[in-house]
């Protein structure tokens, strides 16, 4: 299967594009989780957005895992065997779009989860099944030359907050408004970047 062109995307038609694929595969089961891959995604940004956090953690944890639709490698399931990498690819489309925090917190939110395993040994507690299949395809809990590299991140604060984000959001019950409701913020932080 070939890479997606992006080459069409600006802009002024990011957060229309990543809305559309909200609209039609936001419905997709995530990860053997209660929820789908929607609701996961958004129930991150409506918990930031109720806790007041500022805008770049809500975006980010809105699109924290849009690389499980735009990744040429497909989904995670609970009987893969290798790691897809949906972090990476998620981060490759936005990076052009969007401030380095973002992308930072969309291609760093499985390293967190490595991290937090490793210097935060309750953290393990919080992970579902489904997390800790793939903590185990994406390495495992990181070692100390893996902790004292990812702490370098200018951005570690931030990614550390989305990944808090991700796991809180995997609710069967909760109720979150739809991608729309954040598209005006979507768009301010796209400015933000070209404008800034």
């Amino acid at each position: 299967m070939s890479a997606p062109d992006y080459s069409t995307l600006t802009r002024d038609n990011i957060v229309a594009f990543l809305g559309d694929i909200f609209d039609r595969r936001g419905g997709e089961e995530y990860l053997g989780e209660p929820v789908t891959m929607a609701e996961h995604m958004l129930q991150g940004a409506t918990i930031a957005e109720q806790n007041g956090q500022d805008e770049i953690i809500i975006v980010s944890a809105l699109l924290h895992d849009i690389g499980h639709f735009t990744s040429e490698f497909g989904t995670f399931t609970m009987d893969d065997t290798e790691d897809r990498y949906h972090e990476e690819a998620g981060a490759k489309v936005l990076e052009e779009f969007f401030p380095s925090v973002v992308t930072d917190c969309v291609r760093y939110h499985v390293a967190a989860k490595r991290y937090l395993c490793a210097t935060k040994p309750e953290y393990f507690k919080r992970l579902s099944e489904a997390s800790i299949h793939s903590l185990n395809l994406q390495g495992g809990p990181m070692n100390a030359d893996e902790v004292a590299e990812f702490e370098a991140n200018p951005n570690l604060k931030e990614i550390i907050a989305v990944r808090y984000l991700d796991e809180a959001g995997k609710r069967a019950d909760m109720e979150t408004p739809d991608y729309w409701h954040f598209a005006p913020m979507v768009q301010r932080i796209v400015d933000q970047h070209f404008d800034g």
